[in-house]
């Protein structure tokens, strides 16, 4: 349950609020002054404090001092009428979160609760790296044995002595922003706040705003002077989501802070200074995307100072298992129920599906079979239809979806004749002094396995009689990348 705190010496205002967030999965305390919600804050321990600005008694811009010195990573909204907006403002200076105006509009004081609830979960709730499964409440962690969950494992623990900017990539629902939020508990500003933005979900007209804030007038409908992402995330670590659909001029200027640490807000020509660790992430390949010059390449090279690649889960099928029951005892603990298990047959429908969705799909495939599982064990019946529809496409006694058939049948009976293969592959290297037969047969077979099986590399590697983790390291040293959907 969500606790908030409302500090306001207004009776009217206090039982409005009582109104307006009455809901079974909040719990709203009251304070009549600065006083008050001081000694109220260690024992009723809130996730975000409301706060009007003018009281009796101690003010709420001393009042936020206090709060900001006992507990950094506590959200604070500050509270004003139309005429005190520029205190409001040196408030948001000091740390708030955002700031009201009197009279409410419901729903905005609504969007900004849910936003700063959720910054405040972002901060509090630790990333684990491989939560201990058989633990009583499973902890929000991200979970994998595999070699390349590991080489991720201990990349996010030696980021922890230092303070580098970090980009993330992986395809949409493989993990990306706890990967962000890991790196951030484990790392020397886990005491400062953390912002998240997801720059795909707001319009490139309001994205700047939302980064750097605007002066009074800046553009129509800008009433006021606001402060943006960055100030708000001073000293702390601010997490862009998805970067690579970010316009070019705001590119622009994410790349002068990372180079001086300075902004201007927009409509304004004061630099503004601030001290702000940036974690980026994207689903797209920002190399591409700087061939076709939509992506800056200044910048790339700024946020890839150091590179966390999250495999799909198509390519760690190994953690599958451990993912599952993760995911079962999670949503259990949501439910305070006892987890489901999950039948042996189910989780070898489970391994045959490709999963486009990646992670995200999964914990959606586990949490439609526990709704609609009518015993203690999830059936190959409780599982998506998508799932079901896959496995009955899949030939008997194979893994994964079926292999692409090949231009032409392979030759049955006899093995192929190699030394007359490799005495044609010679004739063609007399009349191509440049060429490096090994490098280019090696290539072709690997993504000729790579197409066969669909880009299952444990597959691939079965077929190439090598081990995956050789696999993957022909895979970097070759920069082979999976292509189409027919690729």
């Amino acid at each position: 349950m969500d606790r908030l705190l409302l500090i306001d010496d207004e009776a009217d205002v206090r039982y409005s609020f009582g109104r307006i967030l009455d809901s079974p999965d909040i719990e709203l305390a009251a304070a009549e002054s600065g006083e008050e919600g001081l000694r109220l804050l260690p024992q009723f321990k809130p996730d975000v404090v409301i706060m009007d600005i003018r009281m009796g008694g101690m003010s709420g811009l001393e009042t936020l001092r206090q709060i900001r010195q006992a507990d950094p990573k506590l959200p604070v909204i500050m509270m004003t009428a139309y005429g005190t907006t520029q205190t409001a403002i040196e408030a948001m200076k000091l740390g708030a979160y955002d700031y009201l105006l009197k009279p409410f509009d419901v729903p905005r004081l609504q969007e900004i609760v849910r936003a700063a609830l959720k910054a405040a979960r972002d901060m509090r709730q630790m990333v684990a790296v491989q939560p201990a499964l058989d633990a009583e409440d499973v902890a929000l962690g991200i979970v994998g044995r595999s070699e390349a969950m590991q080489a991720v494992f201990k990349l996010i623990g030696q980021l922890a002595r230092s303070d580098p900017t970090v980009l993330v990539t992986g395809e949409s629902g493989t993990g990306k922003e706890l990967v962000a939020r890991a790196i951030y508990h484990h790392s020397q500003r886990s005491r400062q706040p953390y912002l998240a933005i997801n720059c795909a979900a707001i319009p490139e007209h309001l994205l700047e705003s939302e980064l750097f804030g605007h002066e009074k007038g800046a553009f129509t409908g800008a009433a006021a002077q606001r402060i943006g992402k960055f100030e708000q995330c001073h000293r702390g670590t601010l997490f862009l989501d998805e970067i690579g659909d970010m316009s070019l001029a705001t590119q622009t200027k994410i790349l002068r802070v990372l180079q001086t640490g300075a902004f201007d807000r927009v409509g304004g020509n004061q630099p503004v200074q601030v001290d702000v660790r940036i974690i980026a992430a994207t689903h797209q390949p920002l190399e591409q995307a700087i061939a076709a010059r939509r992506f800056r390449e200044d910048l790339f090279y700024r946020l890839n100072v150091v590179r966390i690649h999250l495999p799909p889960l198509r390519d760690r099928l190994d953690d599958l298992p451990l993912l599952a029951e993760y995911f079962l005892r999670k949503l259990a603990s949501g439910r305070r129920q006892p987890p489901l298990a999950l039948a042996a047959s189910s989780l070898d429908l489970l391994q045959k599906y490709s999963w486009p969705g990646n992670i995200r799909e999964l914990e959606n495939a586990i949490r439609r079979a526990l709704v609609v599982a009518r015993g203690d064990t999830i059936l190959p019946a409780d599982l998506p239809p998508e799932i079901l529809e896959a496995a009955r496409a899949t030939p008997a006694g194979s893994m994964g979806p079926p292999s692409r058939s090949p231009a032409t049948p392979p030759p049955s009976g006899a093995e192929p004749d190699w030394d007359a293969v490799a005495e044609r592959l010679f004739d063609w290297a007399q009349n191509n002094p440049q060429a490096r037969i090994l490098p280019t047969v090696e290539r072709a077979l690997i993504r000729a396995a790579l197409r066969h099986t669909r880009w299952n590399q444990v597959q691939a590697a079965r077929l190439l009689g090598i081990t995956r983790a050789t696999l993957r390291k022909r895979i970097q040293k070759f920069q082979i990348v999976r292509g189409p959907p027919s690729d």
